[in-house]
């Protein structure tokens, strides 16, 4: 097992797997580093090194009172990097995590980045708003608080039934599966639940895009009913300079996950 410690002695789990370009992976909202394994297998079996974290919050991670703006999440990405140790590295971001790439590449000028990812990530702006008609009501995001107040494990469950698309995806994940991601939901806690919901509803990060200096793959399901597409990766990929959007047709979140 590795921890690293951010400046604000924050102990972030660490998976560091495999030898070679380092390839880091952010997990999304709520879960952990775990989500990723499958993926890291095939990229550390590829020939490159694969490096998944639990960010602060969540998994086996500490859980302080604080710390769960974009900015300071950077700062624990740029912690990553810089026990990566390497001036070639990949940064991938899955849903939340999208936000901690982006932010990282204006705040710290993308250093150590050869290429970055976004799948499914909510970039560049959730939130709907008189200069972003096309994002979430407030009103949707409140809602989730509430019910993450009143029963987290209940909408848990039910977060990851669309999550993974049940009931309308060709392929269905298993039962054991659905359990599987809301226990490693439960892992994390409430604060950090609660204030990454509030961070990646709210953070505006359409001025972090002409940052990201390096090629960047933009992947993202047609049918997403948590981070729209048009909302997200079809900006995003306008807004990024070096961008390739490939889009899989009536496909939800999972699509990242086989």
């Amino acid at each position: 097992m590795h921890f690293i410690t951010t400046k604000d002695n924050t102990k972030l789990y660490v998976k560091d797997w495999g030898q070679g370009q380092p390839v880091i992976l952010l997990h999304g909202w709520p879960l952990s580093a775990d989500t990723w394994d499958e993926q890291a297998m095939a990229i550390a079996e590829a020939g490159f090194r694969a490096i998944a974290y639990d960010r602060r919050g969540f998994g086996r991670s500490s859980q302080p009172w604080q710390g769960y703006d974009y900015d300071t999440l950077s700062d624990d990405l740029a912690a990553v990097i810089d026990y990566a140790n390497a001036e070639n590295t990949i940064i991938i971001g899955f849903s939340m995590g999208g936000g901690e790439v982006a932010r990282y590449m204006s705040r710290y000028a993308g250093k150590s980045v050869a290429k970055a990812a976004l799948i499914a990530s909510v970039v560049p702006f959730r939130l709907k708003t008189a200069d972003n008609p096309i994002g979430t009501e407030q009103e949707a995001f409140d809602n989730t608080e509430r019910a993450l107040n009143k029963d987290r494990a209940a909408f848990f469950t039910d977060f990851f039934h669309t999550f993974f698309g049940v009931g309308t995806a060709a392929t269905p994940v298993s039962k054991e599966l659905l359990k599987s991601m809301a226990a490693i939901a439960m892992q994390s806690s409430i604060k950090a639940t609660l204030e990454c919901l509030k961070s990646f509803s709210t953070t505006d990060f359409r001025h972090d895009l002409p940052y990201f200096k390096v090629p960047t793959l933009i992947i993202h399901g047609t049918e997403d009913k948590t981070v729209p597409i048009d909302a997200s990766a079809r900006l995003a990929a306008e807004g990024i300079p070096q961008a390739t959007l490939i889009e899989y047709a009536g496909a939800t979140w999972r699509v990242c996950y086989r």
